[in-house]
């Protein structure tokens, strides 16, 4: 008898246990897994991609929001209105629109927003864009008139980035760990080095279109461990996972949808030009013509990626193939080094964030680099550390060599900065990049980026590697996600289960 209640008190505990996500009917929550873990919850002053991955479109909204296809749509704009010469924007907001705090949306909390990330102690990622504001101006709550000192035929798009996020004023110093906006999602929680919640807001302007009403973002950066969590059913969906080892095992997996999509992220050697010997254009050379590209592609990311040579990718605007200005040839490499007088072997260091491609990649380099005589010191840093040490705009810039991907579109005006980690500072390529946002013809706006992008890797501003491709893994009765990448997010609003 007791034998018997035993069985019978092991079988109600299975069935009063929760079965594995994936094997779950129609519900309304879902798990996500991410790499990276965000350094905080304000995409406006941050440039960490893991905090728009949270945030962009589910907490914050901007005034535009950028589709799957890169097209641009209304989103706390209603509608907006370009000059010809593409230099002043009229934007008519939404209207009946609050924050979370209970406090209205209006043209007054826009200006307060773009003047706050272009003020000097802005962190913003995309200060300069804000910075080139002649104005913003206010006629009434329902109206933004932004002019620009140059014309820019993308502006809807880059408004519609992370840090064009639409913060409230008197929330603004907290939103880092408190974060107030006015999209369908607020915080519900966040457990340091494991996961974030968020819940849907009640409130929000549309709420019966909104279905989940609970997302748990788990952090889990070691691939195995990424794979693990998706074939248990501890997770829903992995977008831009580091599975490409895996790819095969998890498309044989009838309950998986694999999503393998295109991006605009560059993957690069950043070097840092402000220590010699890097600022001699013969030693950035050397270090290119050590790099055989394909050899890294699948090194980093197991052939899932597209060579580049430049800071630019395939499919934008005026692309132009650049691989061949520097290509692979170690003995040119070597013959670089002894012209510029470089003794070898010549110790650099190599700090690596943590993301699979960097770890990975630096592997690859340093064992390529050591066949010219360059030693490559790799020193394992995290996030956090990453983005203070190497990529800060006030330093200390303290690295030789780093990868990473870039993964904003748009982004040549960064190599125009004075501050960015790189170190470049050119006046010809700053002239050309003025000359190419003063011209809004697009077919000769395309044939200068060609110049700048050849300007660029004739001057081997850094081991421009490639344009990687973006793995979603989603259970299949989850609808909504992206395959494409053209910046990270994850729109929450867009999901749903069948």
């Amino acid at each position: 008898m007791l034998k018997k209640l035993t069985i019978v008190a092991v079988a109600a505990a299975f069935a009063a246990a929760p079965l594995p996500s994936l094997a779950q009917g129609k519900k309304d929550s879902v798990v996500m897994g991410m790499t990276l873990e965000p350094p905080g919850l304000d995409p406006t002053n941050a440039a960490a991609a893991a905090i728009a991955e949270v945030t962009l479109y589910n907490i914050y909204e901007p005034l535009t929001k950028i589709n799957e296809d890169g097209s641009v749509s209304p989103l706390l704009a209603e509608s907006w209105q370009a000059s010809p010469d593409l230099k002043t924007y009229t934007f008519k907001l939404r209207k009946g629109v609050k924050f979370h705090n209970g406090e209205p949306f209006d043209s007054a909390a826009v200006k307060f927003s773009y003047e706050r990330n272009a003020a000097p102690t802005s962190t913003n990622k995309d200060k300069s864009l804000y910075q080139a504001f002649e104005s913003v101006s206010t006629p009434d709550p329902e109206t933004v008139v932004v002019s620009v000192k140059y014309s820019e035929p993308n502006l809807p798009f880059l408004l519609g980035q992370a840090g064009g996020s639409i913060v409230e004023p008197k929330s603004a110093p907290t939103n880092v760990t408190q974060p107030v906006g006015t999209g369908p999602y607020t915080l519900g929680g966040w457990a340091k080095g494991s996961s974030i919640t968020l819940n849907k807001w009640p409130n929000y302007r549309n709420a019966a279109a909104i279905k989940l009403s609970k997302v748990t973002i788990r952090f889990i950066g070691d691939p195995a461990a990424q794979v693990a969590a998706l074939l248990s059913g501890d997770i829903d969906v992995f977008p831009r996972a580091a599975v490409q080892r895996s790819v095969a095992q998890l498309k044989a997996d009838p309950r998986f949808s694999v999503l393998i999509g295109g991006s605009r992220a560059k993957t690069i050697v950043g070097i840092n030009q402000r220590k010699k010997p890097l600022d001699d254009v013969r030693v950035r050379r050397a270090i290119l013509a050590a790099i055989d590209r394909k050899a890294m592609i699948d090194g980093a990311v197991d052939g899932f990626g597209t060579p580049i040579g430049s800071f630019y990718t395939p499919g934008s605007l005026g692309y132009v193939d650049t691989t061949g200005i520097n290509p692979f040839d170690p003995e040119k490499a070597k013959k670089l080094l002894a012209e510029a007088g470089v003794k070898t072997p010549l110790e650099l260091s190599l700090k690596l964030p943590p993301p699979p491609y960097a770890r990975q990649g630096g592997e690859v380099l340093a064992a390529m680099l050591a066949k010219v005589g360059i030693i490559a010191k790799i020193e394992n840093v995290e996030w956090a550390q990453w983005l203070s040490q190497v990529f800060a705009g006030n330093g200390p810039h303290n690295f030789d060599l780093t990868i990473v991907s870039h993964v904003e579109p748009f982004d040549l005006v960064k190599i125009t900065e004075s501050d960015y980690y790189l170190g470049y500072n050119n006046e010809a390529f700053n002239a050309l990049y003025k000359q190419i946002t003063a011209t809004p013809a697009e077919a000769e706006r395309a044939k200068l980026l060609g110049d700048a992008q050849r300007m660029l890797a004739t001057d081997a501003v850094a081991g421009f590697l490639f344009q990687p491709q973006w793995i979603t893994v989603a259970a299949k009765k989850l609808k909504g996600v992206w395959k494409e990448v053209p910046q990270f997010e994850n729109d929450f609003s867009a999901w749903s289960w069948e």
